[in-house]
């Protein structure tokens, strides 16, 4: 069984999608049709932008999503996916690409989500750490033994757990990590704390937007972050998104689900087509993974 899936915020590089837009076609509609949608011309930072310029998490969420959507188009009739999957923001992809939801609701959504999360980042200062090579329970357990906010954020593959909270929360879980022999335990460069409860203004303000979405049955099981279990039906689909953004990304969890479903091919659709077979590696070997 062959599943595709589809990297968050992170995964974007200067100049994505302008080869993709120079052979016309569905290419260039879907990017033109994204311009129209945003207001603004998404392709003009996209292809000229410095790295710093795609970094603003109301362009990277749409860049990310729009390219891995042109990819799974351009495609045509060879995507035939049976299972997929959509790490953070690449959930809406996920979904879009499954027929769950319209390119037009998805780009909408993502553009909401984007803004509504960096409104969230501004009401107080917070961040996100890296910590690599300690289980899953160890870092969990540090993270409740700290004063304030942090709490796991990312399950990306086994030795590798991202947590999220206030400033001074993360740097004193990051300090007791190294203290308890991590690999490595680093600050991100990222604008807030994603997957968090910092990130409830966000999830409110979403919440609204997404109940006034039409989502549909989708065409294949859509692996959600939250539960990291395969759903079809689209209330479900639409309460599990709007608990995304204060839950965390169960990435693990999800890779061998949906392993352990039958899926035994991975394939990356869009960004820099590295991330999550890197992931997938990571959970199990044995499993081919590719880029589209």
């Amino acid at each position: 069984m062959k599943a595709y899936v589809f990297p968050g915020q992170g995964s974007q590089f200067e100049g994505m999608g302008q080869d993709l837009y120079e052979t016309g076609g569905i290419a260039k509609e879907l990017f033109e049709q994204a311009n129209d949608i945003l207001g603004f011309r998404i392709t003009d930072i996209m292809f000229t932008g410095s790295a710093e310029d795609l970094k603003q998490t109301k362009v990277t969420q749409p860049a990310v999503f729009l390219h891995a959507i042109v990819k799974a188009r351009m495609a045509g009739e060879a995507f035939q996916p049976e299972a997929v999957a959509g790490h953070s923001l690449g959930e809406l992809s996920a979904l879009v690409a499954a027929g769950a939801l319209s390119f037009e609701d998805g780009l909408k959504l993502v553009q909401g989500r984007a803004l509504a999360m960096q409104k969230a980042c501004e009401i107080q200062e917070s961040t996100m750490a890296a910590i690599l090579g300690m289980e899953d329970e160890q870092v969990e357990s540090i993270c409740d033994s700290v004063d304030g906010i942090v709490v796991a954020a990312n399950y990306n593959c086994p030795g590798q757990l991202v947590i999220s909270g206030a400033v001074p929360a993360v740097e004193a879980a990051v300090a007791k990590c190294q203290e308890a022999g991590a690999r490595r335990a680093v600050i991100l460069p990222v604008g807030g704390a994603f997957h968090s409860p910092l990130m409830q203004p966000a999830q409110d303000e979403l919440a609204a937007a997404i109940e006034a979405v039409s989502f549909s049955a989708p065409a294949c099981p859509v692996y959600q972050n939250v539960t990291a279990k395969a759903e079809k039906d689209p209330e479900a689909i639409q309460r599990n998104l709007i608990a995304q953004l204060t839950a965390p990304v169960r990435w693990t969890q999800t890779m061998k689900q949906m392993i352990a479903d039958g899926v035994t091919e991975f394939v990356e659709v869009g960004g820099n087509g590295k991330t999550l077979q890197g992931f997938v590696k990571k959970v199990d070997r044995r499993f081919p993974t590719s880029a589209l």
